[in-house]
């Protein structure tokens, strides 16, 4: 009997862990200081502002490079990378179509493909 709520508890937890995992919600990306992420790094003139969890390409098909989130405030986090501060939008107009099993978390302002190669799909 115990052995079986240990195993009906463990999976009761396990399932809450994994719908806390889900952070991009309608095309809105939960960040916070300390984060770890993957950015475009083409500077402040590109218009694409991909952010993603997982290394890639951004959606002008360069390089994503990896920066640390320094402060988030309403919708825009300070991303540094290369060195630099870069603000970013915390909620894009496009997002990873993977749903909710994806680990890239991918959103960007620009079409293209997100970083585990899934083609983005437009925000409803």
């Amino acid at each position: 009997m115990n052995k079986w709520f240990v195993i009906l508890f463990t999976l009761v937890a396990l399932a809450m862990a994994g719908s806390a995992v889900a952070v991009v919600d309608n095309g809105k990306i939960t960040l916070k200081a300390g984060d770890e992420v993957y950015v475009c790094g083409c500077g402040d003139g590109c218009p694409c502002g991909t952010i993603s969890r997982r290394e890639g390409n951004c959606s002008c098909d360069k390089p994503l490079v990896k920066g640390k989130v320094t402060k988030v405030t309403g919708a825009v986090a300070m991303i540094k990378f290369n060195g630099k501060e870069q603000p970013f939008k915390t909620s894009g107009i496009y997002q990873c179509a993977c749903g909710s099993k994806c680990t890239c978390d991918t959103i960007s302002q620009k079409t293209g493909k997100c970083g585990c190669g899934t083609e983005l799909q437009k925000v409803k």
